[in-house]
């Protein structure tokens, strides 16, 4: 029973699942169909909508093209009236310039030159679309105007602007490298930066669109001008303002801290006393100007490397300074010139003024190669050309002195009176102690002649070179040595000579030992004692030889008084005695002899000179010692003996007034 309920419910509820499914399927089987059904509409509406963009497309393509075709010949219409504005402008382009072009640039210079850019460009224009246009040549012949008023401004602007540096400020420029203890830098400002800048546009355009070199050759000659009138300058300054010592101190910087003078002394030679130092400014003012030229040249070629371009200019520079170069080194030689004349008549001292200059020249010649750098050959060459010339000069002047030393004539007329120092040995002595501030030079000058055999120096290979630069400072000094000793040498020998002029052997003694005196004096005061030791070894001890031999020689002539009184020459009595008449009258001529004697010598000799205080004193302390000793002796033994009646005729002189006539030697006054 139970299972038979089972089975019932069971199939019932299969039944109801069945019908359940049933339902299910004919829900989906309706929703199919109308999904079928709207397929079919969707399907109806798409094609319909194909059907409608196709024909929407076959009507707008050909519109677009249509538009497409417009807005091309539209740009092309746009283009071509552009094309023809452009062309247009150019036909314009002379008549909107002309008045620009004929004003010209002054006042305004970029204005100007966008004008010659629009003609340049219209020439262009002209000559390749239409060559034969009259149009070109109204624009090419604008165009020339154009530039030839640029070339005319960039004269008128460097014209007007270049102005001659004032001397005070060039000297405060060369003092620059000196002793100038300020901050403060000289600058030397030649163009207003404006005026410079207008420059550096005028130069780019004629180089780069004028095609024209001219204006180079127009900024070398007014800037040589302006170099050349600066130094000129300099020297007329120079020549109104040189103060005694030969220096010139520029107010800009006397002002300044401590109020220190801008410039040392250049050492100038001190001219031997009576000769005419025609040279001296000349001197001072050239070897200013050699300096004031290096700083004026290397400021002008910082100029220039702004204006000019880089390939042209060395050769600009080169131009530049030849005038003003070209007028030191004719300077130059005529002060070489008017050396060699005066040497020529026997002045040596002018040799003298060639050294400072030499020197100065040999110092500056770096900078001055440095400032020639890139120059020709020629102008390079013109500096050591100079100091060649005034080597050979210096080193003839310097060995014909050496024998004017040798063979000045003894003339008695020419012969110091009292004895004193020689002419000829004052101003040799001084021509050498000038050698002094000028060792290198001389030594370079006696070395450019190959003097090393005339002196008996040995050449070290090391040593030697090609040029005299190349002796080192021990060789120089060997050099220079031996030529002093040479001098002394010949002077020695002609101060021999010259003293056999007198008749008088003692005074010819006194003036060998005055000058014997001086020249060692005068060498122990300077390096010249330092000099001379090199080649003669304690030249001091020699020359004190030379004067204690003549110091014996004067001193015989003391015999005459003193040889009567000596004791070989006296009479022989017994004290007490009555007294013979030859032994009376021997002591009468001793006396008489000694008497006669020392008034003679003491009168001559008072009129004598020995300048040297020291060996004034020595030769009155030796005369003292000899004369007054053997008369002390003669005095005290006969004073009392009575060989005479009248003693006053011949015991005239006490010991002591016979030593005050002896302090009285050499003594004009006395």
């Amino acid at each position: 029973m139970i299972l038979i309920e089972d089975a019932s419910a069971r199939k019932r509820d299969i039944e109801e699942k069945l019908r359940q499914e049933q339902e299910t399927l004919l829900f989906m089987r309706e929703s199919l169909e109308k999904s079928d059904q709207l397929t079919k509409n969707m399907v109806s509406i798409l094609s319909s909508f194909e059907s409608r963009l196709m024909q929407l497309e076959n009507s707008i393509i050909p519109v677009h093209k249509q538009t497409e075709n417009l807005q091309r010949l539209q740009d092309n219409v746009d283009k071509t009236l552009s094309c023809l504005d452009h062309v247009i402008s150019y036909y314009h382009v002379a008549k909107d310039t002309e008045k620009i072009i004929k004003e010209g640039p002054a006042g305004r210079l970029e204005e100007y030159l966008n004008c010659m850019a629009r003609i340049q460009k219209a020439v262009e224009y002209f000559q390749d679309n239409n060559p034969d246009s009259p149009e070109l040549n109204r624009v090419k012949l604008l165009f020339e105007k154009g530039k030839e008023s640029l070339e005319s401004e960039f004269r008128n602007l460097l014209t007007r602007n270049s102005k001659a540096v004032p001397p005070v400020v060039i000297l405060d420029l060369v003092a620059g490298d000196d002793e100038i203890e300020t901050a403060d830098e000289v600058s030397l400002e030649h163009l207003p930066e404006n005026i410079l800048q207008d420059l550096i546009c005028i130069s780019m355009w004629l180089v780069e669109y004028g095609r024209n070199q001219d204006f180079m050759n127009v900024y070398y000659q007014i800037r040589s001008n302006q170099l050349d009138r600066s130094i000129k300058g300099l020297k007329e300054h120079f020549r109104k303002n040189s103060s005694s010592s030969g220096v010139l101190y520029s107010p800009a910087i006397q002002n300044k801290k401590n109020n220190t003078p801008s410039k040392k002394a250049i050492k100038r030679p001190v001219y031997i006393p009576g000769k005419e130092d025609m040279l001296d400014s000349e001197i001072d003012s050239y070897i200013h100007c050699i300096s004031a030229f290096i700083k004026l040249a290397q400021s002008e070629y910082q100029l220039l490397t702004e204006i000019i371009p880089e390939h042209h200019q060395k050769r600009t520079f080169d131009s530049l300074i030849q005038e003003a170069l070209d007028g030191l080194m004719v300077e130059g030689e005529s002060i070489v010139s008017t050396a060699r004349r005066a040497i020529m008549r026997h002045d040596y001292s002018a040799v003298l003024t060639i050294f400072p200059i030499l020197k100065h020249l040999k110092q500056m010649k770096q900078e001055f190669d440095q400032v020639l750098q890139g120059t020709a050959a020629g102008t390079k060459n013109k500096l050591p050309v100079l100091i060649t010339s005034m080597e050979t000069t210096g080193a003839k002047a310097l060995e014909e002195f050496a024998d004017s030393i040798k063979n000045d004539p003894d003339k008695e007329y020419n012969m110091p009176k009292d004895g004193t120092v020689h002419e000829l040995t004052s101003n040799a002595i001084l021509f050498l102690q000038q050698l002094l501030d000028f060792q290198e030079t001389a030594s370079a000058m006696l070395a450019s002649q190959v003097l090393g055999d005339t002196y008996n120096i040995p050449l070290d290979p090391r040593e030697t070179g090609s040029s005299s630069s190349n002796y080192n400072s021990e060789f120089s000094r060997r050099l220079l040595s031996n030529y002093i000793c040479k001098i002394l040498g010949n002077l020695q020998l002609n101060l021999h000579s010259k003293a056999k002029v007198y008749e008088d052997t003692a005074l010819g003694a006194v003036f060998l030992l005055n000058n014997f005196n001086y020249i060692l004096k005068s060498l122990e005061k300077s390096e010249l004692i330092q000099l001379v030791a090199v080649t003669l070894k304690h030249p001091d001890k020699t020359y004190k030889g030379h004067i204690e031999e003549q110091l014996q020689i004067y001193q015989r002539s003391w015999f005459k008084v003193t040889t009567p009184i000596t004791e070989s020459n006296m009479p022989t009595f017994q004290p007490g005695t009555k007294l013979k008449d030859k032994e009376r009258q021997a002591i009468k001529d001793r006396f008489k002899a000694f008497n006669d004697g020392l008034e003679e010598l003491c009168k001559i000799q008072k009129s004598w000179a020995i300048p040297d205080k020291e060996q004034r004193n020595k030769i009155r302390r030796a005369q003292k010692e000899n004369v007054t000793g053997a008369y002390r002796v003669f005095w005290q033994r006969y004073s009392n003996v009575p060989f005479t009646k009248n003693t006053e005729k011949y015991i005239k002189y006490r010991v002591e007034q016979v030593e005050e006539m002896i302090e009285k030697l050499f003594d004009t006054s006395a």
